[in-house]
This record gives structure tokens, sequence and C-alpha cells, in this order.
């Protein structure tokens, strides 16, 4: 199938964990790191993986349902960041240039223009989505291009030879989207979900959430991954659920950012279950619902940093705490080598 991707092999995880329990430490005494590097070696099926071209994509696109008033922030202001990207002055760009990461914006749906730049990847598919208060956000070609499109963009990676994509989002009222899809996906209530976005306050919040409940029994039982995206997803959610299939049928590490790249994760697990084998949770993020996807999939993030910025920034912070786990399995002494007395002897 396409979308099938396959689990992560798990025949040398027995001599993976021996390696690393023979370097010069107590057994676990470096916590998540060793999990990370375990994780790591039986992606590559390395003893010694590697962290090679990280690249980020941030798909921007805008949605009809910000004519609801569910933002703080006008439509507009898509297209303004997405031209701050491409200049270089965006957090997100601050910090793929403190870490050597390679990044590349794409514009998926935004409501307007934007200026032809060696950074920006233009595969807009509708000038952003409909109003999913009262129509579907998009139609089921629209839904297929967007999931195809990342697909074809993260195959692009590993072709130049990246082992290592994380994703990034812009989108004036995608953490409506992201709220639903999360609904859906893991059956928690609506409630739940919603959080401030860009800053609503609790009046906002409340409005927010009623539009959102609307919105929602427009489709009764929506619960099929495919059908859940397409009636209340995004141009950016689709592509980036695309791109992570994409990566882990390639055998690529996937860092998943905040809220609402998690929220494409989860439509993508739905539809391949192990694609979460080659998910790193770059960190926590403090807008509400966060929490309960991380415990939902069961999955713990590397840092926890109080952000909610998105653009892919936590994962982005996240890279060297991956480079440090490859550098302690391919640098660090072992007992024999370093003729260290084992807690055993």
């Amino acid at each position: 199938m396409r979308w099938s991707v396959p689990p992560v092999s798990r025949d040398r995880e027995r001599e993976v964990r021996h390696f690393i329990d023979n370097k010069t430490k107590p057994i676990g005494s470096l916590g998540m790191l060793e999990s990370a590097a375990l994780q790591l070696a039986l992606i590559q099926g390395k003893m010694k993986p590697r962290i090679v071209r990280p690249s980020w994509l941030v798909f921007a696109g805008d949605h009809g349902i910000t004519a609801e008033g569910v933002s703080s922030y006008p439509s507009a202001v898509t297209r303004q960041m997405v031209l701050n990207f491409i200049s270089g002055g965006a957090a997100i760009n601050v910090f793929a240039r403190l870490h050597g990461i390679d990044l590349k914006i794409v514009d998926a749906g935004i409501a307007g223009d934007v200026p032809s730049h060696p950074n920006l990847i233009d595969r807009k598919i509708a000038m952003g989505t409909a109003n999913f208060l009262v129509a579907p956000a998009m139609t089921l070609e629209q839904c297929e291009t967007a999931l195809a499109t990342g697909e074809h963009l993260v195959e692009t990676l590993a072709e130049d030879g990246c082992n290592t994509v994380g994703f990034g989002e812009m989108g004036i009222g995608n953490t409506s989207s992201a709220a639903v899809l999360m609904h859906l996906m893991t059956g928690l209530p609506l409630e739940s979900c919603v959080g401030r976005g860009t800053g609503l306050d609790e009046s906002g919040v409340a409005r927010k959430l009623a539009i959102l409940e609307q919105a929602a029994a427009r489709v009764p039982h929506c619960r099929t991954p495919l059908a859940a995206l397409q009636q209340y997803g995004g141009f950016e959610l689709a592509m980036i659920c695309g791109g992570m299939l994409a990566a882990a049928r390639l055998g690529m590490s996937i860092v998943v950012d905040g809220f609402i790249v998690t929220a494409a994760l989860l439509v993508a697990q739905k539809i391949s279950p192990p694609v979460l084998d080659y998910c790193f949770f770059g960190h926590c993020s403090n807008e509400r619902g966060h929490r309960d996807m991380l415990r939902f999939l069961d999955r713990k993030s590397l840092l926890q940093l109080d952000m909610r910025l998105g653009e892919g920034t936590g994962a982005a912070l996240a890279i060297p705490i991956l480079r440090a786990a490859c550098a302690f399995m391919s640098d660090m002494a072992s007992f024999d080598d370093a003729g260290v007395s084992r807690a055993d002897e």
C-alpha cells in the first residue's frame, strides 16, 4: 500500500542495548539520551548513528474558519510571517542557522501571492481552505494532492542525503483545525483540545470552542483519518501528514514539533501506526491539548521549555540532543576500552 510504513526492526535491540550499557557510566544514567540513541540506532540499522543534513520544511496555509473569529490575528498575518521567514527574520530562521538545519518554506495555500524566493517552494493548492463550519475544508482531490506534495518534498530531501527531517507550520486559524483533528483522532472531548492559539482570552476561547463544536457536529461520526483531514484539516497539515508518512517509509528520523504538527501526526498514525517508530518529540508545547496528545501516543518529549510558537522551533531546539545521543554512541569509551571496572567487578 502507498501509505504503508514498515515498523522499525527490533532484531538488534539487545545488541544495541548491550553496546549502550557497556559505555563508561552506570546503566541508564544518561536517561532519555540513551532511549534516543537506541531508537536512532534501530532506525538507521547502525551501532553508531548519525544526524545527516537535517532539514526542516515549514508549510504555510490559510484557513477559512478564521471568518468565524476563532483567532486574535487576521489571516493576512500568515503571508506577512512567510515574508519574514524568507527574509530570515523569524525564530525558526535563527534556530535553523544556529544548529545547521537546512530550512525551506512551502506555500501550501496562503491567501495571497508571495514573491518568488530561493527559500520558498510554491505548492499552493488554493487561496486557503474553505470555512469548515459550513463546508468541507477541502475537496478529496485537494486533500490527496496535499498529501502527495508532502510526500514528494520529503522524497527529494532523502535523495539529497537528508536522514533527519522536521516539520513546521504557519497558518492563522490552524489551531482550530488541529483541535478538531485531535478530538476526532483521539476521542477526547473537544473542550480538552481547544486552547488559546495565538493568544485568545477566556471569552475568545469560549467562542472558539462553541464554533468548533458546531463544526464538528456538521459531520457526525467522522472518524476515518482521510475523511477528518478533508473535512477539517488545512493544506499545511495535510502536506505534513504526507511528508511524515514518506519520511518513515524511507527510514528517516522525524523530529515532531508542537500542537499543530502533532495533530498531523495523529492523522498519519491512524493511517499507518508504525510511523511512530520513527518519531522524536522535540518539546511539549504550552498550547492546551499537546500534553494530552503525547499521553495518547504514549510518548515523552525531549524538552519542556513552555514554548507554543510553532514554526518547527521546538523541534529545531532538540537537534543538539539527538546529536549528543549520536556522539556518545560514537565517541564515549567502553569499560573495556578505558580499563574501568564495572559495578559487578
